[in-house]
């Protein structure tokens, strides 16, 4: 059964891929429609526009049937999308690029929860804050290390639980 299953593994820019290398020298010889494969690849990474995502696709080959699978794009490039910036400081810590704000670096957490392999959203979003330590982001106008301190104390528990599950979320 296996042997009819290929799987192959793309970095495409998000809404943009197209029938050209990569995809369709890989899957054109399987003998299913790149150009579906392609458009439900453009169709689920229209939201990372501007973005490199990591998309696998799964062919059965047998039945000219696919799958498509869209990872996420890096924490550093969703913060760099949500700052609408080039790409972070050379000097973090001294020299900040800009400010998110606090709700951003939730849905951030949110959507890279699984790839950190956080156990809580909080864990995640503290992933997230020490990602933009290191680019030179602030949060809200504040330094990582002070939102730190703040999610420490217990200060966003309640705009965590908002997104932990879709409900009130133990800390």
């Amino acid at each position: 059964m296996s042997s009819n299953v290929k799987t192959f593994q793309f970095l495409v820019e998000g809404g943009k891929a197209s029938a050209g290398p990569p995809i369709g020298p890989a899957l054109g010889p399987l003998g299913i429609n790149v150009l579906e494969v392609v458009k439900k690849i453009n169709e689920l990474t229209k939201e990372f526009s501007g973005m490199r995502v990591p998309v696998k696709v799964t062919v059965n080959v047998e039945r000219k049937t696919f799958d498509v699978e869209v990872g996420t794009p890096t924490t550093a490039a969703l913060i760099i999308r949500e700052l609408k910036a080039e790409k972070g400081s050379g000097q973090a810590g001294r020299e900040y690029i800009g400010s998110i704000p606090f709700e951003a670096v939730v849905k951030i957490a949110a959507l890279k929860r699984k790839d950190i392999g956080a156990k809580t959203l909080k864990a995640a979003v503290k992933s997230v804050v020490g990602t933009c330590q290191s680019m030179g982001v602030k949060i809200d106008g504040k330094t990582p290390k002070e939102v730190l301190a703040e999610i420490e104390a217990g200060a966003y528990d309640e705009v965590i639980s908002k997104y932990e599950g879709g409900g009130g979320g133990v800390a």
